[in-house]
């Protein structure tokens, strides 16, 4: 990593020329709630943290940065899963937190342009009232905001059906890491060159700032109906996922919770679940009435067939946000059964639910921490939160040690290390495991046209070649010289 080639109060005095004052913290009190995201076992102080408000300032403070090799990492709300918004040693870290404003709402083209602190509710919040809305619906959709859902590529309950971030937008404005504001993609569906709008989607800010994003907007359905149904066995839930998709149906929304996960969440917020459940299945349709009705007969007969016991349709609106505020507060309500506990992100081949499963519960016993699994089942993405005590001696090494085992199995199985959280810090082991060295020299010379000191939140998302060869994780190809330029990240 660069080491900068100025000192910290010459720094200060350069940004507060053209910063207010209170958009630039240094003392420790001020710059304290910046030192992890929601991975809060990973915490670093930062060196200064800035908070701009236009993008001519993010220019300036990139192009002071980049001129004096000072690290910069983004951060937008700080809800981040990954320790993607680790300070690193002698960084400035640039919150888009003021960013937050909806700059245009375009009703005949259904996009809407916001600046990246917006808050994901907030868009479908803004445009209900014109019968649209925006699909991507992260678990923190009310806190996280979109400028950090590009950047990790966010999903949410509804991703089955209307896709990631990366389906859901159509422009980025970028600052690069010189300070030129670049605009990627375009007004309409499809833009001439390179794809850099799905690159740039899931970087994870090691490509540039972003500092506007066009998204587009989906009418709201004319009906939109949840079914839950109960299932003694985990494998039966698992059977009903593979089921339902097999005869071509493709619900808004279905998500698997076992019963650690549907214990919590009832007792959170009481949406009505059956706590003696070994799993249950959330599958939500939508649609027209006719096409609503018609699957919704389809899927129940799919649930008994499964071995479900209990099948209860929402009857109304209400119970239907009822139903999905459960799910959404699984994680919060997860958070009351242990001191603390580890939520690891990794997708498999829907097939291999019900192996998989009955493996996390094997390493659950084997390294004695309990596990409750929520995930968006439809798309195999798994979120088992592992529990434990970071109070005592060893046991944070152990969880870390377990989860980096479920993200192996994921890769085992033919699935990824990650569905929606990133990379980060947390998972960079295991890119080495599902990556070998020839790739990652790949993403390497993608990081360098971008950033050629790593200046944009380094040491993040991809390893470097002598990191994967210390672990021994990783398939070097024999013969294989990487260039140089390479060998330094």
């Amino acid at each position: 990593m660069s080491i900068p080639s100025i000192s910290r109060t010459a720094l200060i005095k350069q940004l507060q020329s053209f910063l207010p004052r209170t958009a630039v913290l240094y003392e420790e009190e001020d710059t304290r709630p910046y030192e992890c995201d929601g991975l809060s076992a990973y915490r670093h102080l930062p060196w200064l943290v800035v908070l701009p408000e236009t993008v001519a300032q993010v220019q300036t403070i990139m192009q002071l940065c980049h001129a004096e090799r000072v690290p910069v990492i983004a951060r937008g709300a700080g809800t981040g899963l990954s320790g993607g918004a680790l300070p690193a040693d002698k960084s400035l870290v640039l919150s888009l937190a003021r960013f937050n404003q909806i700059l245009e709402i375009d009703l005949p083209n259904r996009v809407a342009t916001v600046q990246p602190g917006v808050r994901n509710l907030a868009i479908s919040d803004a445009v209900r009232e014109h019968g649209l809305y925006y699909a991507p619906d992260p678990s923190s959709q009310i806190a996280c905001t979109i400028g950090g859902n590009v950047a990790e590529n966010s999903g949410g309950v509804h991703c089955l059906k209307y896709g990631l971030t990366v389906h859901n937008i159509q422009q980025l404005k970028i600052v690069t890491v010189d300070g030129e504001l670049v605009t990627i993609g375009g007004g309409g569906l499809d833009a001439a060159g390179y794809d850099l709008l799905a690159l740039m989607t899931g970087s994870e800010g090691l490509l540039g700032i972003i500092v506007e994003v066009t998204v587009k907007l989906l009418p709201l359905p004319q009906r939109a109906q949840v079914m839950l149904a109960a299932f003694d066995k985990v494998d039966q839930a698992g059977t009903a996922v593979a089921s339902i998709i097999a005869h071509g149906i493709i619900p808004a929304g279905l998500e698997m919770m076992d019963n650690p996960a549907i214990r919590a969440a009832e007792a959170f917020a009481h949406a009505g679940y059956p706590t003696d459940a070994a799993a249950i299945l959330l599958c939500e349709l939508d649609g027209s009435n006719e096409e609503v009705s018609e699957q919704i007969m389809q899927v129940r007969e799919l649930l008994q067939q499964a071995g479900a016991t209990q099948i209860r349709t929402a009857a109304d609106e209400a119970e239907r946000l009822q139903i999905w505020r459960g799910r959404k507060s699984a994680f919060p309500a997860v958070g009351r059964l242990a001191p603390d506990y580890y939520c690891m992100d990794g997708t498999i081949p829907r097939k291999q639910l019900p192996f998989v499963l009955q493996r996390i519960n094997e390493l659950s016993e084997e390294y004695g921490l309990p596990v409750a699994n929520v995930f968006h089942a439809g798309d195999g993405n798994l979120h088992p939160l592992i529990l434990y005590d970071a109070n005592k001696p060893g046991e944070l090494h152990r969880t870390e040690e377990f989860g980096a085992k479920i993200l192996e199995l994921c890769v085992e199985v033919g699935g990824t290390i990650t569905g929606e959280h990133g990379v980060g810090m947390e998972k960079i082991n295991q890119m080495c495991v599902q990556f070998n060295s020839l790739e990652l020299s790949q993403f390497h010379a993608i990081k360098a046209a971008f950033d050629p000191h790593t200046l944009l939140n380094p040491g993040k998302a991809v390893p470097t070649l002598h990191r994967c060869a210390e672990l021994g994780a990783m398939h070097v190809h024999h013969g294989q010289l990487p260039h140089p330029e390479l060998e330094r990240f």
